[in-house]
Parts: structure tokens; sequence; C-alpha cells
């Protein structure tokens, strides 16, 4: 006499092609949205960070050492040429008359301007 043993049959589950392929697109729209949103909103702060109305702005900026610089500052129409360092803050010199008008800063180029710089460049 002989004994059958059954073994449960293991199902592969459907997979559903149409339905992933929706689900991966949609994912993948997902994230090309979020990287618009995040450049529209990078622009969007960065044209709040103009200054407007105040009394002291630093020009430029230029590191000479490991922790010393040497800082452009326009103070009350005045310009000063200020030292930093371990040691504090000095003041090297200070420019005689009003400051001279700032010329504004090209525009930074946004991202439609660089995707297609991008795209025509063989």
């Amino acid at each position: 006499m002989m004994l059958a043993l059954a073994l449960p049959v293991a199902t592969v589950p459907e997979l559903n092609v149409g339905g992933e392929l929706v689900r991966v697109l949609l994912s993948l729209l997902g994230i090309v949205a979020l990287i618009f949103a995040a450049g529209w909103l990078s622009r969007r702060l960065q044209s709040r960070t103009a200054p407007g109305g105040r009394r002291l702005r630093c020009v430029e900026s230029m590191a000479v050492g490991a922790r010393e610089r040497v800082l452009l500052v326009d103070a009350d129409g005045k310009r000063l040429l200020l030292g930093v360092g371990q040691g504090g803050v000095r003041t090297l010199h200070v420019y005689d008359g009003a400051a001279p008008e700032a010329v504004p800063a090209p525009p930074m180029p946004g991202f439609g301007d660089v995707l297609a710089r991008w795209k025509r460049t063989p």
C-alpha cells in the first residue's frame, strides 16, 4: 500500500503589467513635479533676499587666511574696508565720499534656459 502525500502547490501571483506601468509613470511624474516646485520655490526665496532699505550691506568679501577675511562694507553711504580674524574686527580703511552706485548683477538664468542650453550642446 502506497501512501500519497499531497504537497501544497505554490501559486504564482498574477502580475498586472498595465497597473504597474501606470504606478511607475505616476511616481515619475510626481518626482518631476517636485523638482519643478523646488526650483520655483528657490526662485521665490532668492527674490526676497534683495537688499531693500538696509543701511548696512556687505559688498564683497575675500579670504586671506584660514580664519581671516577682508570685507568691503557699505554703512550709511560710506564704504569701509574691514579685517575680520580671531582677534576681532578691525577697520583697515574708510573710503572718502559716498559709495558708488552698485551695478545690478545680471539675473540668474531660469531652469528652462539652462535646460535649453544643455539640449543645444552636442
